[in-house]
């Protein structure tokens, strides 16, 4: 069989050691792997016609190509946020603007799928999020045989304990928070260090717990920006150090308020988050007369190399995703579930909504992390 292999979305440590893995026991099994370029966006732009689109947007996979990519972060196949089933006229490939039907978002799933045959893919396995996971079950429901495997260092994907990045993400960012100590405590500041998550506080909930932070905001629970400047004056008064830390997630909201969102939205309906963290800093100095620290940690988190565990799950999740195709398995997603390595129908992942279990772990009031046991709890809490 020929497989095709792609990383949507965002970037996250922990890919490259996933693809690696695939190619090894593809390649072990006497069959062929090709990496499709900047995830759906490959194929989406691929013109079977032209041999040049072709070398652009595949590239022929080996263990002499793969060989030392674990060793970095990201993914060298490279990614983008690309949905074939909406794409605006500015990023319709040249080719194909004489099938647009006017300025509306067009579906081109009809071009990936004449793509994927003369391609000759037998198999796509696919690394993503939601959006690219939402795309990879349309694929399967046209009749492509698809495996999926999920990664996001929010860790919000429904159906599975845990994605590719997010350990690493929680290491870098508690690292940073201590890292910040210094400087916040050398000049007696309260220091607001905001985090990636989306509409998940997963991330800000694990990195504030582990990192000891003072106060940590999250989407699941809109916030009092007067009560919180009240407590984290508390919390720097009674610290000898003097200084506080609070950590608050990108999608965090004041009580009554929105959302900061800023841009367009993409081909999936996002628009990106962010500036949450400026704009309380801002109201805590104005609320106590403080100075406030404000760090955003943003692409920080999921840059570089992997941590153990990141490379632990994602080489194992490669090779049971390569375990499912090769067995003819289709529609399914590989997955942790109670620790261990099952697999779940991708349609899973639009099955709920994956966030913090406010009454078991979470504080409303004093806006920090309580963990109320955590017998039969997933490693991560979530």
């Amino acid at each position: 069989m020929k497989f095709g292999i792609l990383t949507g979305g965002g970037d996250v440590p922990g890919l490259n050691p996933c693809i690696q893995t695939v190619v090894h026991r593809v390649v072990d099994g006497g069959h062929s792997i090709v990496g499709i370029r900047r995830g759906w966006g490959g194929l989406l732009n691929l013109n079977p016609d032209d041999p040049d689109s072709i070398e652009h947007n595949l590239m022929v996979l080996d263990r002499q190509v793969v060989r030392a990519v674990d060793r970095s972060g990201g993914t060298f196949l490279h990614t983008s946020r690309t949905n074939p089933a909406r794409v605006k006229p500015k990023d319709t490939p040249p080719f194909l603007r004489p099938q647009r039907r006017g300025e509306e978002p067009e579906d081109f799933t009809a071009h990936v799928l004449h793509v994927i045959e003369r391609m000759e893919i037998n198999v796509l396995i696919t690394i993503g999020g939601d959006d690219t996971l939402s795309y990879s079950l349309r694929l399967h429901k046209e009749g492509v045989p698809v495996v999926a495997i999920p990664k996001t260092m929010d860790n919000d994907v429904f159906g599975t304990d845990y994605c590719i990045g997010f350990s690493t993400a929680v290491t870098r960012s508690v690292q940073a928070i201590d890292d910040l100590r210094s400087t916040a405590g050398s000049h007696e500041r309260i220091a607001v260090v905001e985090l990636f998550g989306r509409y998940s506080g997963e991330t800000t909930l694990i990195t504030a717990y582990l990192a000891a932070a003072d106060r940590a905001v999250i989407p699941e629970v809109p916030f009092d920006d007067q009560r919180l400047a009240a407590l984290a004056k508390e919390d720097k008064r009674s610290n000898p150090s003097g200084y506080a830390m609070i950590v608050i997630s990108e999608g965090a909201q004041l009580a009554g308020g929105e959302m900061v969102l800023r841009g367009v939205a993409d081909a999936f309906g996002h628009r990106k988050l962010g500036g949450i963290g400026e704009v309380t800093a801002e109201l805590i100095k104005k609320h106590t007369g403080e100075d406030v620290l404000s760090q955003p940690l943003s692409y920080l988190m999921r840059s570089g190399p992997p941590d153990t565990l990141d490379r632990m799950v994602a080489r194992n999740y490669g090779e049971l995703a390569a375990e499912l195709a090769l067995a003819g398995g289709s529609g399914e997603m590989v997955a942790l579930q109670k620790g261990a390595y099952v697999h779940v129908p991708i349609s899973q992942t639009g099955e709920g909504k994956k966030q913090v279990q406010v009454e078991k772990l979470y504080d409303a009031e004093a806006y920090r992390p309580r963990v109320r046991g955590v017998a039969g709890l997933p490693m991560f809490l979530d």
